[in-house]
């Protein structure tokens, strides 16, 4: 469904409300999550922010949601993770939503009329709040023990060739599975032909990757360093900017946020000290302090 610049995301969601009877599209995930019902019926709630945020941002974030509630005079934060590309889905589908926090630049630039790279002539986010907030780093995890013995993406790449190892990687909408797709063609390996003799693996978000992780249902899978810190999960190599270019996670309010006011003052916590401690702790490097 395409927005196009010239409709109102207030009226876009006034049609979709009328049609569906809900206020909200998609579902929570993550341990801070709430169910569409709990979302929709905050807009228009003083009291409650509405957050999108990308699924690796689940444990800074949710901490970092009960610093701002205690700052803000008991303003609750009520977060949605999930992949960005299902989270920019939702938001073009008209859920309300005031602050978007996605794990790669491409997800909000298709919601921003104003940005120069990627745009798709949907004007939902506020330009003048955008800010690049967080870097991160994607890196190649092994289950407990690195039973395969992977050493490395060239290793992996190898091993995968000769059908001795089977990858787990985020579907093409999300983004650490678009950073993947980057590194799969720069070591020069044909992701279809692998997928389809079954040595490639998929998860819906980087959770889901983690997971198979974890439990040890692959070999080894591409994740973000802090969800590989947050799972105890053994780095094997971290991908440098020549494999798959930064990983910066933008966040921006949206031009029809229910809260507009609180939204910007989320923004603004976002870059204190309290913040970056947390997001610190989790393993990202803040790359914008107050």
């Amino acid at each position: 469904m395409n927005v196009s610049s010239g409709i109102s995301r207030r009226s876009f969601v006034g049609t979709l409300v009328a049609a569906s009877g809900l206020g909200l599209v998609g579902c929570a995930q993550g341990g801070a999550g709430t169910n569409p019902s709990d979302a929709g019926s905050s807009k228009g709630d003083s009291s409650k922010l509405i957050v999108f945020a990308a699924a690796s941002l689940t444990e800074a974030l949710t901490a970092i949601g009960d610093l701002f509630k205690a700052s803000e005079g008991g303003s609750e934060v009520v977060f949605t993770f999930d992949s960005s590309g299902t989270l920019k889905k939702q938001i073009v589908e008209g859920a309300p939503c005031d602050v978007f926090v996605s794990a790669a630049q491409k997800q909000m630039n298709q919601l921003d009329a104003k940005s120069e790279k990627g745009n798709e002539g949907i004007d939902l986010v506020d330009h003048d709040t955008r800010v690049d907030l967080l870097e991160n780093k994607v890196t190649l995890c092994v289950p407990k023990g690195n039973p395969k013995g992977v050493s490395g993406f060239s290793d992996m790449a190898d091993k995968l060739k000769a059908g001795q190892i089977q990858l787990c990687m985020g579907n093409s909408d999300v983004p650490v599975g678009q950073y993947t797709q980057q590194i799969l063609e720069h070591l020069g390996l044909d992701e279809n032909e692998l997928a389809q003799a079954g040595r490639i693996t998929y998860g819906s978000n980087v959770k889901e990757v983690t997971s198979q992780l974890s439990e040890a249902a692959v070999d080894c899978g591409v994740i973000y360093k802090t969800d590989a810190h947050a799972a105890g999960l053994e780095v094997v190599e971290e991908a440098d900017s020549s494999l798959c270019g930064r990983v910066i996670y933008p966040a921006a309010a949206l031009k029809d946020a229910p809260q507009p006011e609180l939204a910007k003052a989320f923004l603004a916590f976002l870059r204190t000290a309290a913040a970056a401690a947390q997001f610190e702790k989790a393993g990202f490097t803040p790359l914008a302090t107050a």
